[in-house]
């Protein structure tokens, strides 16, 4: 099984599941909706890939498992856009906010966008480095595109690295290998 043989580095709070492969734009919205089942307020989860990687395919089925209002797209002009859920009023009613960072070039930027943090669901795409401090748990989701691959191919596949930092998603993403 692919996902037993993950890296445990418990002095740092993280638990690494090795590359997962995924084949198709619908198998990454299935990871996200897996993801999605394990989300509530003050979660956050942080995209690494280059573009065309999938980060937003893999949000946009975050937040259909989510049931937002309208459609998922990348926020790269407006640096953040919030998805309310269709349930409002409801104990786990908590925003999906989509967070394209590649243009902030530091923290202060990322907080300057004044998001509730606490009270929402947080992806946030090309955040390395931004994100330290808001939350002692997060998952960090790489994603790599193949190069050089099957230029016939219509569809080439992802390869996948589950990160969990902290005690909750380390937990978490133990679990996926079990």
């Amino acid at each position: 099984h692919q996902l037993r043989d993950r890296d445990k580095d418990r002095s740092a709070g993280r638990t690494a599941v090795p590359r997962m492969r995924i084949e198709t734009p619908e198998a990454m919205a299935l990871l996200g909706a897996r993801i999605a089942a394990e989300l509530r307020a003050g979660d956050l989860v942080l995209l690494n890939g280059e573009l065309g990687a999938g980060k937003t395919t893999l949000t946009r089925g975050i937040g259909e498992a989510l049931g937002v209002r309208g459609a998922v797209t990348s926020p790269t002009f407006v640096l953040a856009r919030t998805h309310p859920r269709v349930v409002a009023g409801t104990v786990d009613d908590a925003p999906l906010v989509h967070v394209d960072a590649y243009r902030l070039g530091s923290a202060m930027e990322l907080d300057d966008l004044d998001i509730d943090f606490p009270a929402s669901i947080v992806v946030v795409e090309w955040g390395a480095g931004l994100t330290d401090g808001i939350t002692d748990d997060w998952l960090q989701i790489d994603i790599v595109r193949p190069h050089g691959g099957d230029e016939s191919a219509e569809v080439e596949p992802r390869e996948v690295t589950l990160t969990g930092h902290g005690e909750r998603w380390g937990r978490w993403v133990d679990a996926l290998g079990d």
